[in-house]
């Protein structure tokens, strides 16, 4: 008995939608290339209506640079533009667990709806953004012990009195 032949299996497809309604409010226009770009990258890590991880969705800015083909800050930079203009919200920081595993920031894409939502609409908070006005942005805080300055070794000062007769 052979083994299946697996040429024949239609492989399911994955992919993200681009609403045009999305790319046409000044939002979209105001994010720089890169942000554009990695927008459909986020939302290829939503897993659909049926098992919607909205609220949950993971990507690293590791990740997005590699996928992107850009460093690091300028993948970082692309987060920060998306939340600025209101098309991603960060739910839960970046995080470095116990055992020392680090762990993705996860999201909320503002234009699909959350698990449980009623009614099932995204926030779409990119709709009220205005020229002037961004989001407020959620930065990774930074642990970076070989980046902080070193403290500076105190300064003793030597306190001396004067006897009365001015020997000190």
């Amino acid at each position: 008995m052979m083994g299946r032949d697996r040429r024949n299996e239609k492989r399911a497809e994955h992919f993200a939608a681009m609403v045009r309604e999305t790319m046409e409010t000044p939002a979209w226009r105001a994010l720089p290339p890169v942000a554009q770009a990695l927008y459909p990258w986020l939302k290829l890590e939503w897993r659909g209506p049926k098992m919607n991880n909205n609220g949950r969705i993971q990507l690293s800015v590791r990740q997005a640079s590699e996928r992107l083909g850009v460093g690091i800050n300028t993948a970082a930079r692309a987060f920060h533009d998306l939340q600025a203009k209101g098309f991603l919200v960060v739910t839960q920081q970046a995080r470095l667990g116990l055992a020392g595993q680090a762990t993705a920031p996860e999201f909320e894409l503002t234009e699909v709806h959350l698990p449980h939502a009623s009614p099932p609409v995204g926030r779409k908070l990119y709709r009220r953004w205005c020229e002037g006005a961004d989001f407020p942005v959620q930065k990774a805080a930074v642990h970076n012990p070989a980046g902080k300055q070193k403290k500076k070794n105190p300064v003793i000062k030597l306190v001396t009195t004067r006897h009365q007769n001015g020997d000190v």
